[in-house]
């Protein structure tokens, strides 16, 4: 792949509005400003349409938000520039798009792409919001690992002897299943579940020094399905504990997540205390070293690093490029 995988990004559009690197590359949206930035700067970029196996569509719907822009204006935004890109250009009509890519995280570009039909269906998707609500197709689209960079605290490591506590979650109660694990487990003594996120006045970086002392980390389905909570435990070596039933998890074709994580099914939040607590030592211990292992694939860097979430990124749309040809 790092020899072969060439990459065409349209070279239209206003530098000056929506579609360039974002300005941060920080927060919630730095996995989407990390890519944009990396790309233009990587081995895989070609200026020769000719030699390229995927088009990339540098769509920021990120900053048009920053601008006040409405979602459907946004819609109406992306639909005219998408369809001059179509007029002008031969290579979107030579496969109806199924060769073309975006790259969007969080709510906003997944939202103001809704309306655009055909670039939802056709084009890959490589998306933060791996939600089957707004259409992810999982054989086709890429789900982003979404990234609060840069970290706050360095990365967890061989550090078991420290971990006291059994389980942690704090935040917003934004979907049916975080309402369940609040409402069973908030009084429990063994597991630290807080109905609500952490107040930045209790201290300096609470929220983040918990995924230090605890061994497993609930990652529950959201409003938004992917957050950056399971990026977090990764980082932090706290053992996610996925609790979703529809979860299409980052690299899961690269990845084999039952060897770092637990995957549980909603319904197993009623057992989640007795399941937590049926993990041998010893199969802890191997969960946790796998996951120490797996935290390069998740870093964000610039430059990109091999193996780190960029090439992931790149190594999965190497593997799509082929999965839909008309």
């Amino acid at each position: 792949m790092e020899k072969k995988f060439k990459i065409y990004i349209y070279p239209d559009g206003d530098p000056n509005t929506y579609y360039q690197t974002p300005r941060k590359l920080t927060g919630k949206y730095a996995s989407e400003g990390y890519f944009f930035q990396n790309i233009r700067e990587s081995q895989f970029r070609t200026d020769d349409p000719e030699r390229a196996h995927l088009f990339f569509i540098p769509i920021s719907c990120h900053k048009m938000r920053g601008k006040g822009t409405s979602y459907e204006n946004m819609t109406i935004v992306v639909k005219s520039y998408v369809e001059s890109l179509i007029s002008k250009y031969p290579y979107w009509n030579r496969t109806l798009g199924t060769d073309h890519f975006f790259v969007t995280c969080h709510d906003i570009g997944v939202r103001a792409s809704e309306g655009l039909p055909l670039l939802v269906k056709n084009s890959i998707r490589v998306v933060c919001s791996p939600s089957y609500d707004v259409g992810f197709i999982p054989h086709k689209d890429v789900p982003l690992p979404q990234a609060l960079q840069p970290f706050a605290l360095p990365a967890g490591g061989n550090d078991i002897a420290n971990r006291k506590t059994l389980g942690f979650w704090a935040g917003h109660r934004n979907s049916k299943i975080r309402v369940i694990l609040a409402r069973e487990w908030e009084n429990d003594t063994e597991l630290d579940i807080q109905n609500n996120r952490i107040n930045r006045a209790t201290g300096h970086l609470v929220y983040q020094r918990k995924f230090y002392d605890t061994m497993f980390c609930i990652c529950p389905g959201g409003s938004q399905v992917n957050s950056a909570r399971v990026a977090d435990s990764i980082h932090y070596g706290c053992v996610p504990v996925i609790l979703s039933n529809y979860y299409d998890l980052p690299f899961n074709d690269i990845l084999n997540w039952r060897k770092f994580s637990l995957i549980l099914n909603e319904r197993d939040v009623y057992r989640l205390k007795y399941i937590l607590k049926n993990v041998s030592d010893s199969e802890f211990t191997t969960l946790h070293y796998n996951l120490v292992k797996v935290q390069k694939h998740f870093q964000w860097n610039s430059p990109p690093v091999r193996y780190d979430a960029f090439h992931m990124v790149m190594y999965n749309l190497w593997l799509r490029r082929h999965v839909i040809k008309y």
